[in-house]
């Protein structure tokens, strides 16, 4: 669990990231939270964006995401989401 004054450090570290995965009509999968699990691997910080034929809540969306990917969810702000999992080999950012 997250403190806030490390959800804060992520959401400023996240802020000049891309969003690397899209969530589309087809909602969250099991191939999806395969590859996002490799992505946090090897970057611990990414942004995923919900699209807007997305029919589910984004809400849901966010947690099943990171539910999913046994990641911390940073932030949800409009239909973009930042999740956050320590990573075992490639570890590069460091917390407060």
């Amino acid at each position: 669990m997250l403190t806030g004054k490390q959800k804060r450090f992520l959401r400023s570290e996240a802020h000049h990231l891309s969003a690397i995965f899209q969530v589309g009509k087809g909602g969250v999968n099991e191939n999806m939270i395969k590859q996002i699990k490799e992505a946090l691997e090897v970057r611990e910080l990414i942004k995923v964006s919900i699209l807007q034929n997305n029919t589910d809540d984004k809400n849901e969306v966010a947690h099943a995401l990171a539910e999913g990917c046994e990641a911390e969810l940073v932030q949800l702000i409009g239909h973009t989401v930042v999740l956050y999992k320590e990573s075992a080999e490639h570890k590069t950012i460091s917390l407060p």
